[in-house]
């Protein structure tokens, strides 16, 4: 029963994503104006859909100097609140909870982790003084992309100020390993003015990230869509 229940339910979301995949011209590139609409107008499902916007560079993957790394802070957050840890002590440990971190400690959260093997955060932050620290955790933290950086401003003094752009919704994106970039930056539920504003505050952010061994064309395409929706082409 179980499975005639969940094959019926895969046939009725495909009836939907066809009759919506009808309804993009394949060869138009669409505004972020139209792109935003219909992704608004489109999103009938019963819970508020995420809208993620991916974008194929002209990057060489294999080449260090062509490597996107960077940060926004998107106007309006992502709809999600990230759970932020803090590797700190003494008065950064005290800014750290000031500004609202939720996990907060030196060696002892870093044996915390050693010890459970495992993460209960978002995203990490870390002065400079607690990097060596983390040596010990860098498998665990690596793999999930949880290892403070300088490069997104993860590793800094200023504990307070990471914190709280966290919190607002900042967000460090980087490359794949197709050289392509991938980012929710909202829900549907935003509406139109506020998606569309993170939309562009995103793609500028990336804009700014390339990288100086690129030549040529640098953003290649963009492509919008929900999470049950299907993929839009933004003009640029």
């Amino acid at each position: 029963m179980r499975l005639d229940h969940r094959k019926e339910k895969n046939m009725k979301r495909s009836k939907r994503y066809k009759s919506v995949k009808e309804k993009i011209d394949k060869s138009k590139v669409y505004s972020i104006d139209e792109a935003v609409d219909f992704l608004i107008e489109n999103a009938k499902v019963k819970f508020d859909e995420s809208v993620e916007v991916h974008l194929r560079t002209n990057i060489d993957p294999k080449q260090a100097d062509q490597l996107i790394r960077g940060s926004v802070v998107l106007p309006h957050g992502i709809g999600k609140e990230k759970k932020v840890a803090v590797f700190a002590e003494g008065d950064k440990a005290a800014e750290a909870k000031e500004a609202g971190a939720d996990l907060i400690g030196g060696e002892d959260l870093v044996g915390k982790i050693k010890q459970a093997k495992q993460t209960d955060f978002d995203v990490s932050v870390a002065t400079p003084e607690m990097m060596k620290k983390l040596a010990g955790i860098a498998k665990i933290l690596g793999p999930k992309g949880l290892m403070p950086s300088p490069k997104t401003d993860t590793v800094t003094i200023d504990i307070k100020k990471a914190v709280e752009q966290l919190k607002k919704g900042k967000i460090n994106f980087k490359n794949d390993d197709s050289g392509n970039v991938h980012q929710m930056i909202g829900k549907v539920s935003f509406g139109k003015d506020k998606l569309k504003e993170n939309i562009t505050a995103y793609v500028q952010a990336i804009r700014d990230a390339r990288p100086s061994g690129v030549k040529g064309e640098f953003i290649k395409n963009v492509v919008a869509t929900s999470t049950m929706g299907v993929g839009i082409k933004i003009g640029l």
